[in-house]
């Protein structure tokens, strides 16, 4: 009889143990910019750190369900990818939610804004407000952008794309809970789980999340200031509307074109300054050893450790340009003048202008290069940039 003890023993242990039960995404796979068009064969990865990553592909209807064995929250990644759009990276909680994938865009002044959201408002609305335009789904075409997609019935996605960006024009984008444009003590906006993504050329640049536990039907999200930058604003308010968003929302918005400080950021990310150096000194080295893919991953990572990190955008920007991403790159180049500060402020400003310059002269855009050539020398003088002024000035 002692023989079967081990046995009993064994199956004692295999009934009554704790069982890991897989967590199960699913997710859904559209177009970004045409209607309820479904992508297939896109590849989807669920990551976490120190567990193995989990891949499966969008079947026809572009869903896909990855059994994981750990659970998909906060911690983790969700990476989609498929040749002819951009990468798309999220945080989840993910499970029942729909992204959308922005084909590549080959502008160098374009942009476009994706908006997703659950099921819960049925409808947000995009909204981009310029000088003479207001972009909704009353007028979907203004100049030299347009709203590609609007949807009405939960999870997005919304999409506005900026074919040609006007330097020295202001752009704010802003999300509206039409479902609840009465309420203006609503929550439901900042409970829906919407995110903004934002994309240039072939790339994910900035991702915005609804601030949560917040009352308000009006989501401000940024402003595209003058220069070409992205300002944060990601502020919740109220407004009340019982009909058209154009009397209600343009108004609100309106006032940002000329300064968005009005508007106070709910949250802003903490700066771990001595990550962010680390970050950057190990991707210059990946750069110099011309392994360029680690080398805009670094930089992105010291970037998430410190937004206000100006050498890193810089950086990032030459990283893109040798990659040929040269939209890319002229983002990068935009957002490390507008941090640019202390002693050397000039000098990354002057070499930002003059890589943009670059960009544009390579491209056959001799206006564009020499308005950032002579921006160039506005911030430091450089034989360079006088000899670049009178190639242009020639050409022109």
């Amino acid at each position: 009889m002692l023989g079967f003890r081990p046995l009993i023993i064994s199956l004692f242990v295999a009934l009554f143990s704790p069982v890991i039960l897989a967590d199960s995404v699913t997710v859904n796979v559209l177009d970004a910019t045409i209607k309820d068009k479904r992508i297939s064969g896109a590849e989807v990865v669920l990551q976490k750190n120190g567990e193995q990553s989990i891949v499966g592909n969008t079947d026809a209807q572009g869903n896909v369900t990855l059994n994981s064995p750990f659970s998909a929250t906060g911690d983790s990644l969700l990476i989609i990818k498929k040749s002819g759009f951009s990468d798309l990276v999220v945080k989840c909680p993910c499970n029942g939610l729909t992204y959308a994938m922005s084909p590549v865009m080959q502008n160098l002044d374009g942009m476009r804004i994706v908006l997703s959201w659950g099921e819960k408002p049925e409808d947000l609305d995009s909204h981009l407000v310029y000088s003479g335009n207001h972009i909704f789904f009353e007028d979907k075409q203004g100049d030299d952008a347009e709203l590609d997609v609007d949807d009405t019935d939960s999870y997005g996605p919304e999409t506005i794309t900026i074919q040609k960006k006007q330097f020295g024009q202001s752009y704010v984008y802003a999300v509206h809970d039409f479902t609840n444009r009465s309420d203006s003590g609503s929550s439901a906006l900042s409970a829906s789980k919407a995110k903004v993504f934002v994309y240039v050329g072939q790339s994910l640049v900035r991702t915005y999340d609804v601030p949560v536990s917040h009352t308000g039907n009006l989501w401000t999200v940024f402003r595209l200031n003058p220069n070409g930058d992205l300002e944060d604003i990601n502020t919740l308010t109220s407004l009340s509307s019982g009909g058209s968003d154009r009397p209600s929302v343009g108004p609100a918005l309106t006032p940002l074109l000329n300064d968005s400080s009005t508007a106070t950021p709910v949250s802003a990310q903490p700066i771990n300054s001595s990550a962010a150096h680390a970050l950057n000194a190990s991707g210059e080295a990946a750069y110099h050893a011309n392994k360029l893919a680690d080398a805009v991953s670094l930089y992105q990572q010291a970037i998430e450790q410190d937004g206000t990190y100006s050498q890193a955008y810089s950086n990032l920007g030459l990283a893109y340009q040798k990659q040929n991403r040269v939209a890319e790159a002229i983002w990068a180049n935009r957002k490390a003048i507008a941090l640019a500060n202390g002693n050397n402020a000039n000098t990354v400003k002057a070499a930002s202008y003059f890589n943009i310059a670059r960009i544009y002269e390579q491209s056959g855009n001799n206006a564009e290069a020499l308005r950032h050539f002579k921006l160039a020398k506005q911030q430091k003088d450089n034989p360079a940039y006088d000899k670049a002024i009178k190639r242009m000035q020639d050409k022109l």
